[in-house]
């Protein structure tokens, strides 16, 4: 019998989404010619407004194996009210459809579990389609099964990121004096910069659950000893991130290579337990306001200064009250020590779904700030050079007529060593002379001999970096040969699970990692799996996201890697080009290698 199936997307673009609409629209067509696909524009809100197209043949094929959802456009209005239920319900009765089909992350499929919900007595079926790049929709069967690896459009932006960030490396090597670091997508979940990591070999990747899982083993010891217990010794503080990143910079500089590559995530901020503390307190705070006065805080208080004074007014305000304060005198005096443009990122106004937007935050500018103040004072204590190759150094000794071990012992404290450091007492033109006139190598009023002085400036390390930030230029790439075949398949899925009575499902393939004829088609109940988040400043039912587990094969397999890609040492820089993004042809790998080495 012919179908009428509407279909929207929700969310943020993701490669591979028309092709979920081309495998609803031609298997429903090569089971009955006469069945009829309605696209509603611009996200939910077609759905709501009843703003619609009706998919035909040659809209499909506009748009096959193309990005982007350019083809009706996206949203991101929650329908989560009666009246919109109502709305949405309307429409569809209006156009007598037998199923919607909703093309979205965790939120919009949420979103079709409670339509299903409510649509569930008027006969019509809703199904979910998994949905973002940032590969944080995965499902788990109690006993280990994977149901469901990855969503589509994972793999593209994580090799579209790549390719550009692999260009970065090529640069870092030739230039050899930036420090390029790059932010990648991903607010909840460090997927992406892991995918990226394996893509390209950076010198530094950041995985911000490992931070959050961080333990301070000396500060616990010590507290131990005490008699007492450190809290502050279990998660990563900025402090200690910034440390950790300077360690990367020095021991690199200390072998001669002054420049590289970071990845970091764009939601590292959320893993750093005082800067948590702050987005969940002000999400509340903020969410409040809107409830209680029925006005929004950002309108309200639209200058920072504003936001800081009302903050002011709360800690003093609530601190009298003789209960405990959600913002009290502690924490407005530390925020107050935050950079101005820091306290504005904290206070950036939150998305649809009360999510504090790391995207609109400078992270990579806060953590880098704090790097270069602390490298400046190791730079001044003489723990921050740059390595000298032993090569050059006796070359130049040499050429001047002069003997390289004599001066060798006298100014590096590694004088066998291939790169030569300088010893950490000269820290100027005058602790040099000293040495070296300590050393009985030239009088009081000889000058620096030219050869020295050329090695000493050479030693000196200038800290340069370069930032970028990618997330909008994979969301529009084309989708790969792996996100083509798979969210065609997914449509098609839908399909099916519509022609078999199924609602509140959400399609999925098993076996990804497999080659395609072994690809297991499933539908997946939505609400088995959802759980209780804070959302505007409420307990709301939505699926769990998925972090990266610190126990899976692709992080253990990372750690066991990444001192390797640190290349801290004599050897060469262990840099990949995964080359760009491709639709035919042979390439590096065809599917994600987070997802490979899992199912090993």
């Amino acid at each position: 019998m012919p179908r009428h199936i509407g279909v929207f997307f929700s969310g943020g673009p993701a490669p591979g989404g028309h092709n979920v609409i081309a495998g609803i629209f031609d298997e429903m067509k090569k089971y009955n010619p006469d069945s009829r696909l309605y696209g509603f524009l611009f996200g939910p809100d077609g759905l709501l407004d009843a703003k619609y197209v009706e998919i035909t043949s040659s809209l499909v094929d506009t748009y096959r194996n193309m990005g982007g959802f350019s083809m009706i456009k996206t949203g991101r209005t929650k329908i989560d009210s009666k009246q919109k239920m109502d709305a949405a319900l309307k429409t569809c009765k209006e156009l007598k459809l037998d199923a919607l089909v909703v093309i979205g992350g965790d939120d919009s499929n949420t979103n079709a579990a409670f339509l299903a919900q409510y649509f569930k007595s008027s006969g019509i079926k809703v199904i979910g389609v998994p949905k973002t790049i940032d590969g944080d929709i995965q499902v788990t069967t109690d006993d280990g099964e994977m149901l469901c690896a990855i969503s589509f459009g994972f793999h593209t932006a994580a090799r579209a990121f790549s390719q550009n960030i692999s260009n970065l490396t090529t640069d870092a090597d030739s230039d050899i004096k930036y420090w390029h670091i790059c932010k990648v997508m991903g607010r909840v979940a460090s997927h992406l910069t892991l995918e990226c990591a394996f893509q390209t070999h950076a010198n530094l990747s950041l995985i911000g659950e490992e931070l959050a899982d961080y333990t301070d083993q000396k500060r616990i010891d010590k507290a131990k000893e005490d008699g007492k217990i450190d809290y502050t010794a279990y998660g990563m503080t900025l402090r200690h991130l910034s440390r950790l990143i300077c360690d990367t910079i020095v021991r690199r500089a200390a072998c001669g290579k002054n420049y590289g590559v970071i990845i970091i995530p764009e939601g590292i901020l959320e893993f750093i337990n005082e800067i948590q503390v702050f987005i969940i307190k002000l999400n509340k705070i903020i969410a409040d306001y809107n409830y209680i006065h029925d006005h929004h805080f950002h309108s309200s208080f639209p200058a920072l200064t504003d936001k800081l004074e009302y903050l002011r007014r709360l800690a003093r305000g609530m601190a009298d009250k003789g209960r405990f304060p959600i913002w009290n005198l502690r924490d407005d005096d530390l925020f107050s020590q935050l950079p101005s443009f820091f306290q504005e990122g904290l206070l950036v106004e939150r998305d649809t779904h009360g999510n504090f937007q790391f995207s609109q935050v400078k992270t990579e500018k806060i953590v880098m700030d704090m790097v270069k103040e602390y490298l400046n004072t190791l730079k001044e204590q003489g723990k921050y050079k740059i390595g000298i190759e032993r090569t050059y150094f006796n070359s130049l000794m040499e050429k001047a007529g002069m003997i390289p071990d004599q001066y060798a012992k006298a100014i590096f404290k590694n004088p066998e060593d291939s790169h030569l450091l300088i010893k950490e007492s000269v820290i100027s033109l005058k602790t040099l002379k000293q040495t070296l006139v300590g050393n009985e190598l030239i009088s009081p009023e000889d000058p620096l001999p030219p050869p020295v002085l050329a090695i000493y400036k050479k030693s000196e390390p200038k800290f340069r970096t370069q930032t970028h930030f990618y997330g909008y230029d994979g969301r529009g790439s084309d989708p790969t040969h792996f996100d083509c075949n798979y969210s065609y398949n997914l449509g098609m899925i839908a399909f099916h699970l519509i022609a078999g009575g199924a609602t509140g499902q959400m399609a999925a393939v098993k076996n990804l990692e497999k080659k395609f004829d072994a690809w297991e088609p499933i539908g997946i109940p939505i609400a088995r799996l959802m759980h209780l988040e804070e959302r505007n400043g409420k307990m709301e039912l939505v699926i769990e996201k998925t972090l990266v587990n610190s126990h899976s094969n692709a992080f253990r397999v990372f750690k066991a890697l990444r001192e390797d890609w640190l290349a801290a040492g004599s050897n060469p820089d262990k840099y990949r080009r995964p080359g760009p993004v491709r639709f035919t042809g042979n390439s590096e790998e065809d599917r994600p290698i987070t997802l490979m080495l899992n199912s090993i």
